[in-house]
C-alpha cells in the first residue's frame, strides 16, 4: 500500500533537526559497541603466548596458494603474549559473546516498548562500555572472570538493535527509513572499520602491553558517548524540550503515535505463527549465515589459503564493511527516492532490496572460488559484491516496523537472535569442514553453501514477506 502524503503538514526547513541527532548519535553507538564488540578478534593475538601452546604441523600444501611477499609493511606486531590459551579456548573466549547477546534481544526490544528506547538503548552502550575497561582486569585475573565478562558484555549490548528499531518506529517518518536506517545501523561496519587497524595499532605499542588499550580506548569513547545520549535524546518527539514545532507535528502526522496507557501485550501466537514475520526471519538467518563466514572465517583463509601476513589482514579484513556501509547509505537514499516519487510499492522495495543484500554477496562468494589464488580478484569479489550487502537496510530491516509499529522492537529483536544463533552456528559447521584439511577444495564447499543458504532463504522472502500492517499489529491475541 502507498503512502497517503496529502494530510502530513510540511517539515521544519531548519538544517539541524531532532531526528538527525538521533541519527547521529545511534550511529555513534552501533559504531562503539561493535568496535568493542570485534576489537578483541585482533587482540586476542597479542595476549595468547603461541609458543607457549603445542601445536600439530600440517605440512601438506598440496592445495593451497603459492606463498606471498608483502609490497607494503604495516606496524602490527604481535607482541609474544602473557596467557596459554590454545585454539579450543580461544573459540570459546570469542564465542562467549553470544551466549549473552541472543538472550537478550527480545527482552530489549519488549523493555524498549514499555519504558522507552532512550534508557534501554543507553544504558546497553554504557555497560558493555564499562565492562570493555574492565576486560583487561579481568583476563588477569583468570580466564573464568574473562569468560563471565564477554558473556555480560553480549548480554549488554543485545537489547541494542532492537532499542533502536524501537525508537525509529516513533521518530522516522516511512519515506525516511530506508536511508535512516542505513545511517544508523551501518554505525556497525564503521565500527568493524575502525577497531580494526586501529586495535592492531594499539596491540603493537609497548605501553601495558599493548593490547588493553584496545580496551580502555572504545571503552572510555563509550562512556563519554554516553553523557550526550543522555543529554540529546528523547524517546519520542512529544517528549523532545526544544524540537521545533513543525518538525514535530510532520513525525507525528507520518508515524503512528505511542500510547504509554493503551498496551495489551505482545500477541505472541500470532506473531508465531505469521508467514511474514517467518519470512524475515528466515531470509535474516540466511544473511547472518553469509555475514557470518566472512566475518569468522574470512581471516583464516587468507591466512591459510592465501597467505597474506597478520599486517594485511588486520587492513584487508575491512574492505568488504567499508564499502558495505557506502553502499547500504547510496541504496538506502535510491530507495526512498522511489518511493516518495511512487515508483515502486513498499512491498516491491522490500523484495528488491533484499534480493540484491542477498544475491549480491553470494556472487561474492561464487567469484572468490573462480578467483582461486589471484588474492587481487578475491578482495575485488568480497569488496564489490559483497558491498550489496548493505541493500539490506532498503530491505527486510524495515519490514518489522511496516508490519507492527507498535512493536517493532520485540519484533526485531526476535528475528535478530534468530539470526545471530544461525550465524554462530556458522563457524563451527565451517570448522567441521575444513578442520585439520586447509584445502582450496574444502573452502569452497563452505562459500558455496554461504551463497546457496543465502539465495534459498531469500527465495521465501520473496514469496511470503509483507508490507502491510498486520491485524494482530494492535496487540491482544
Amino acid at each position: 500500500m502507498l503512502i497517503n502524503t496529502s494530510q502530513i503538514p510540511p517539515d521544519t526547513t531548519s538544517w539541524i533537526k531532532a531526528r538527525h541527532t538521533l541519527g547521529a548519535l545511534g550511529f555513534l553507538g552501533f559504531a562503539l559497541v561493535y568496535a568493542m564488540r570485534v576489537n578483541l578478534s585482533v587482540a586476542i593475538v597479542s595476549m595468547v603466548n603461541q609458543s607457549a601452546i603445542p601445536h600439530t604441523d600440517d605440512n601438506d600444501t598440496s592445495d593451497v596458494c603459492p606463498k606471498y611477499t608483502p609490497k607494503i609493511n604495516l606496524t602490527f606486531v604481535p607482541s609474544a603474549g602473557e596467557f596459554a590459551w590454545d585454539e579450543k579456548t580461544q573459540g570459546i573466549i570469542l564465542g562467549a559473546f553470544f551466549l549473552g547477546y541472543v538472550t537478550t534481544n527480545v527482552p530489549g526490544g519488549r523493555m524498549a516498548e514499555k519504558m522507552g528506547g532512550k534508557l534501554v538503548y543507553g544504558l546497553g552502550v554504557f555497560l558493555t562500555a564499562i565492562l570493555t575497561v574492565i576486560s583487561p582486569f579481568a583476563a588477569y585475573w583468570g580466564l573464568v572472570p574473562f569468560l563471565v565478562v564477554r558473556v555480560a558484555e553480549g548480554f549488554t549490548e543485545g537489547v541494542t538493535f532492537p532499542a533502536m528499531h524501537s525508537m525509529l518506529a516513533h521518530w522516522v517518518p516511512p519515506l525516511e527509513r530506508s536511508r535512516f536506517a542505513a545511517t544508523v545501523y551501518a554505525g556497525a561496519n564503521f565500527g568493524t572499520v575502525v577497531s580494526l587497524p586501529v586495535s592492531g595499532w594499539l596491540c603493537s605499542l609497548e605501553l601495558w602491553n599493548g593490547w588493553p588499550l584496545a580496551f580502555y580506548l572504545f571503552g572510555s569513547l563509550g562512556l563519554v558517548w554516553y553523557i550526550f545520549w543522555l543529554i540529546y535524546i528523547y524517546d519520542t518527539p512529544s517528549l523532545h524540550v526544544s524540537i521545533d514545532p513543525a518538525e514535530k507535528a510532520y513525525i507525528e502526522a507520518s508515524v503512528e503515535k505511542k500510547n504509554e496507557d493503551d498496551d495489551p501485550g505482545v500477541p505472541w501466537l500470532s506473531v508465531f505463527t505469521s508467514l511474514p514475520m517467518w519470512a524475515i526471519t528466515i531470509t535474516q538467518c540466511g544473511q547472518a549465515w553469509a555475514f557470518y563466514t566472512l566475518l569468522t572465517d574470512l581471516p583464516t583463509y587468507m591466512d591459510k589459503i592465501l597467505n597474506f601476513n597478520i599486517q594485511q589482514n588486520a587492513v584487508f579484513s575491512t574492505f568488504p564493511y567499508l564499502s558495505a556501509w557506502l553502499m547500504g547509505l547510496l541504496i538506502s537514499m535510491f530507495a526512498d527516492m522511489l518511493l516518495a516519487r511512487r515508483l515502486i510499492s513498499p512491498l516491491a522495495s522490500f523484495k528488491l532490496w533484499n534480493t540484491v543484500a542477498s544475491v549480491g554477496p553470494s556472487l561474492g562468494f561464487v567469484g572468490v572460488i573462480w578467483a582461486g589464488c589471484n588474492r587481487r580478484m578475491v578482495m575485488l569479489m568480497l569488496t564489490m559484491l559483497g558491498s550489496l550487502q548493505g541493500a539490506v537496510y532498503a530491505g527486510n530491516q524495515m519490514n518489522h516496523i511496516a508490519l507492527a509499529p507498535r512493536y517493532a522492537g520485540t519484533l526485531y529483536g526476535l528475528t535478530n537472535a534468530a539470526a545471530n544463533a544461525c550465524g554462530f552456528l556458522a563457524p563451527y559447521v565451517i570448522g567441521s569442514i575444513i578442520q585439520g584439511h586447509e584445502t582450496l577444495a574444502r573452502w569452497h564447499i563452505v562459500f558455496w553453501m554461504a551463497a546457496g543458504i543465502n539465495v534459498v532463504t531469500n527465495c521465501f522472502y520473496l514469496m511470503f514477506a509483507s508490507a502491510t500492517e498486520q491485524p494482530w499489529s494492535k496487540g491482544g491475541s
